[in-house]
């Protein structure tokens, strides 16, 4: 994502800035910072909220049209009660009164921050900083009211949940302007030898495609990342419109990001983020504290591409599918991994989406 340098110091037209959070949570002008602390007045009163198990946070509700610009967010990674607390709370967005979210996805994986736990990631779209700083920088315009909630799935309260979220009311905000959409799917070793994983399907009409995440943890041995990613547009059908080189390369890696190809000494993974792609996430050992025995875990591995500079274009229907194809010495051979993905696109007001409900937390719990 670049920057409008014109747009900066251009007339402010028809634009007015605003920002919700615990201390303005109405986003009300002449409002923010009214809560008083024992060092008085105004003195960040008010600056977390708390969720108990099961319930549910309006973080924003707005009346449009405008476009949100800017969401932060951090919380706990794990409470007494579990360390998933990341893949436990679960980000809805909805639009325009619409009946369906069009995000509905658990709150770390959105922000690129899967399996549960922290990861740095320095990105155009999403950044996480230290010490799990959570932010994200699309666009998402809204015509008539947005209204963003987070619902805590996690087995016992979570306590300072920080947030905020700044936007703009925009008088001249094109009434055709796309509607942001997010959307998590998981094949947890579920597929068949040859089939796979859906990154995407049920959207048709007009859109973009902006983005992937993919949280993989190996089930098998050997080199997991042959897999092509595909994207197949309006009227492809057997075949796909366009398609990648193996999973590693539409990520921007290469060479399984390995240090080098060998196998005396073990060779080590090369984790990286960069503006548009990047494989910030590498793990084999259970970092959670959560229990006495042996730490070792399947590896995992996540990973992000922004097609910012070079968006998908569809303009009738779009499914996106991710192979799941490993590598040895002996060829090329089909897995069946633990992958779980969420794609990130724009599209046109009252176009259609036909998606599967979010899974439960149990069904969503990490390896």
């Amino acid at each position: 994502m670049t920057v409008d340098w014109g747009a900066l110091y251009a007339p402010p037209g028809g634009r007015r800035s605003r920002s919700i959070n615990a201390e303005n949570p109405t986003g009300e002008p002449g409002r923010a910072a009214s809560a008083a602390s024992a060092l008085g007045p105004s003195r960040k009163g008010r600056p977390a909220i708390g969720l108990d198990a099961g319930e549910t946070a309006t973080l924003a509700d707005v009346a449009g049209p405008g476009v949100i610009q800017h969401v932060w967010m951090t919380v706990p990674e794990g409470t007494d009660h579990g360390p998933f607390v990341l893949r436990d709370l679960v980000l809805r967005i909805w639009w325009d009164d619409e009946a369906d979210p069009a995000v509905e996805v658990p709150l770390g994986d959105f922000f690129c921050n899967g399996f549960g736990r922290r990861a740095l990631v320095t990105s155009a779209a999403v950044v996480v900083a230290p010490t799990g700083g959570m932010n994200c920088y699309f666009a998402m315009p809204f015509h008539r009211r947005a209204r963003i909630e987070l619902t805590n799935e996690h087995a016992g309260p979570v306590h300072g949940i920080y947030y905020q979220v700044d936007y703009v009311l925009d008088g001249d905000l094109a009434p055709d302007a796309g509607h942001f959409h997010a959307h998590w799917r998981r094949s947890n070793g579920t597929t068949q030898a040859g089939e796979d994983h859906v990154i995407l399907d049920g959207v048709t009409g007009a859109g973009r495609y902006v983005g992937t995440y993919v949280a993989l943890t190996a089930l098998e041995r050997y080199w997991w990342g042959e897999g092509e990613v595909k994207f197949y547009l309006d009227g492809d059908d057997a075949l796909p419109t366009q398609c990648s080189t193996g999973l590693e390369d539409y990520v921007g890696g290469a060479w399984a990001f390995q240090d080098d190809l060998r196998t005396v000494p073990p060779p080590r993974p090369v984790t990286f983020s960069a503006p548009y792609c990047g494989y910030p996430y590498y793990s084999d050992t259970d970092t959670t504290g959560a229990s006495p025995f042996l730490q070792a875990t399947p590896q995992s591995h996540g990973m992000y591409r922004w097609h910012l500079p070079d968006p998908v274009v569809f303009h009738d229907r779009i499914r996106v599918t991710l192979q799941q194809i490993g590598a040895w010495d002996h060829g090329h051979f089909e897995r069946r991994d633990d992958v779980s993905t969420v794609a990130y696109w724009y599209q046109a007001p009252g176009a259609h989406d036909d998606l599967p409900a979010l899974p439960s937390r149990e069904d969503r719990r990490p390896r």
